[in-house]
């Protein structure tokens, strides 16, 4: 099938977005408690778009709403954001959009809350490995062609440090955004596994200063076991590769993004599966929206347009404009 560049990127986003609501409605719960609260499973979004997802009703945080997405989402639409404002990729652009986000800015996201605290769109830290760089760093894959790894391992640093400056946070999101670059380049999946462990060693190094690759190795690891698996389920994938660290979250989504075969399947996996189950499957869908467009769940996706009113098809023409 020929798919083009903007069907891979719109994908993409739709990838993110929808497995970024359907993931919150079992984040941070164990396998155990998945099942307590979905005896028969996730199988999509379980309830009426827009009420309350039922653990969180009363929350003193947030009713977090089925169909709604999360600072996942949010992020990724400011990195965006960014980019069309300044053609390429810098930090302090990047961290005027992501002071307009409000969404998990509470002492409980110790990163997004000292950035919000600081109030300086310029701000860099060194500190934090945690997920939530390579979540939102799509559109630094969406940007740049694969071929351009310094410009992504780059980029993704910019991205980042705002909020996320730990070594294998940056790893983290070199690895994402060179991964959803190769998959927009049409890359098999051997090849996108290989570039987003380049930009993670490369990315890690840099920062760190040392030989260190503790994130391609991690990357690597897990995605040798994924791709050995003659089955995947939830309890397996759970019983192996819990995703709740630095090591474990970005990683299995990224195999999961290049061993399977569909966006759906890949987000009701993950789903199933608890622990940081947006983040794995946003970015698991990301890759696997820009590989296979047709596997996105497009019913899902309209409950997110619904709920959110992102439009993120104008997002994605606006940003395939951009790839060089």
């Amino acid at each position: 099938m020929n798919r083009s560049v903007k069907q891979r990127i719109l994908a993409c986003l739709k990838g993110i977005a929808t497995g970024d609501a359907v993931g919150k409605q079992t984040e941070t719960l164990s396998r155990a408690d998945v099942l307590r609260w979905y005896p028969d499973g996730v199988r999509g979004f379980e309830g009426p778009p827009g009420t309350p997802i039922p653990r969180y009703v009363g929350n003193a945080k947030r009713e977090w709403r089925i169909g709604e997405t999360t600072d996942d989402t949010e992020g990724t639409i400011a990195v965006a954001r960014a980019i069309l404002q300044d053609g390429d990729v810098r930090h302090t652009s990047v961290g005027r959009h992501l002071l307009e986000c409000k969404k998990s800015v509470h002492p409980g996201v110790t990163s997004l809350w000292e950035f919000h605290q600081a109030g300086d769109p310029g701000r860099v830290t060194e500190r934090h490995d945690g997920c939530g760089a390579a979540i939102r760093v799509a559109p630094v894959g969406i940007l740049y062609r694969s071929d351009r790894l310094d410009d992504i391992v780059a980029a993704a640093r910019e991205a980042s440090i705002s909020t996320h400056g730990g070594a294998l946070a940056i790893a983290a999101a070199a690895a994402t955004a060179a991964a959803v670059s190769a998959a927009i380049d049409g890359a098999s999946p051997p090849e996108i596994i290989e570039v987003a462990q380049r930009a993670a060693t490369q990315a890690e190094r840099q920062r760190s200063d040392s030989a260190d690759a503790t994130f391609a190795e991690a990357l690597r690891t897990i995605h040798a076991d994924v791709d050995k698996c003659s089955e995947l389920n939830p309890g397996a994938v759970a019983a192996r590769w819990f995703p709740e660290n630095p090591l474990t979250i970005v990683p299995l989504a990224v195999a999961l993004g290049t061993v399977m075969q569909s966006a759906e399947a890949a987000i009701l996996l993950a789903t199933n599966v608890g622990g940081d189950s947006d983040s794995v499957a946003s970015i698991a869908a990301a890759i696997l929206g820009a590989r296979c467009p047709e596997t996105v769940n497009n019913e899902w996706y309209a409950v997110v347009e619904q709920v959110n009113g992102h439009d993120l098809v104008s997002l994605a023409e606006d940003l395939t404009g951009l790839r060089c």
